[in-house]
């Protein structure tokens, strides 16, 4: 299996940060394939919390999510509606 990539523009108001950011590794976590999170070439775990607050994402930028495993188209879809119109 490879890795799927899909770059997406972050539309949640307080981009992820503190609680977006803590929902968002929930929703990630829920999924049994490897994702992660990568923002101006530095590549962290989506389902670590920690590691999603050192990239500093704010609304507007343009993040690549990215997923590897049984459930990795699901887990993209999702992941990719909730930082384009999660609302929090």
């Amino acid at each position: 299996m490879e890795l799927v990539e899909r770059s997406v523009k972050v539309e949640i108001d307080s981009g992820l940060q503190a609680r977006p950011a803590a929902r968002f590794v929930q929703e990630a976590n829920r999924y049994a394939s490897h994702l992660f999170l990568e923002k101006d070439g530095k590549r962290v775990n989506a389902k670590s919390i920690m590691g999603l607050m050192s990239l500093a994402i704010t609304m507007g930028e343009t993040i690549t999510l990215i997923a590897e495993g049984t459930d990795e188209e699901v887990a993209l879809n999702q992941l990719t509606s909730f930082v384009t119109v999660t609302k929090v």
